[in-house]
């Protein structure tokens, strides 16, 4: 099983929604969980709600410090926001395969509610999408070349 650790500053959108998804569609392949540099302590209420509506469980999801998953030692260490990506990130990520993939915001959005909820609903899909191609993806978790090159790919779509 592959080990997925999404990264975001507050961890409380965009890797809470990778998490999620990740674990739900990753049938047994894919185990994710999901941190912040400076997490803010809370999930963005909206996260869980469009989460809800495709379907994925909910339950669990914690806005948290990576300092948290030092034991968790994850294959590959995904950001999903510009300012985690800049960041340094701590030595026990040392072995990981560290990759970026910048998401769009949907929890900084104003304007009309179902303006918001569109941008929720394509977050959400990118991320399915992707994971979808994670699936599929035959690297041996110890090529630490392939793996990134891969995941890289991922995010360039």
């Amino acid at each position: 099983m592959l080990k997925i650790l999404f990264i975001c500053t507050h961890n409380r959108c965009r890797s809470i929604l990778s998490e999620a998804i990740t674990n739900h569609l990753g049938q047994g392949k894919l185990e994710a969980r999901s941190a912040g540099s400076q997490p803010v302590g809370e999930v963005h209420p909206l996260s869980l709600k469009y989460l809800q509506e495709e379907g994925v469980n909910t339950q669990g999801l914690i806005s948290q410090s990576w300092d948290e998953f030092e034991d968790f030692a994850p294959d590959v260490v995904i950001t999903v926001c510009d300012s985690a990506a800049g960041e340094a990130c701590p030595l026990w990520f040392g072995d990981s395969v560290k990759v970026h993939w910048g998401l769009s915001d949907p929890s900084k959005l104003t304007g009309d509610e179902e303006h918001i909820a569109q941008a929720f609903r394509t977050s959400i899909n990118e991320i399915s999408q992707r994971v979808h191609a994670m699936l599929t993806i035959k690297a041996d978790a110890q090529d630490a070349v392939a793996l990134r090159q891969a995941f890289n790919h991922l995010g360039a779509k």
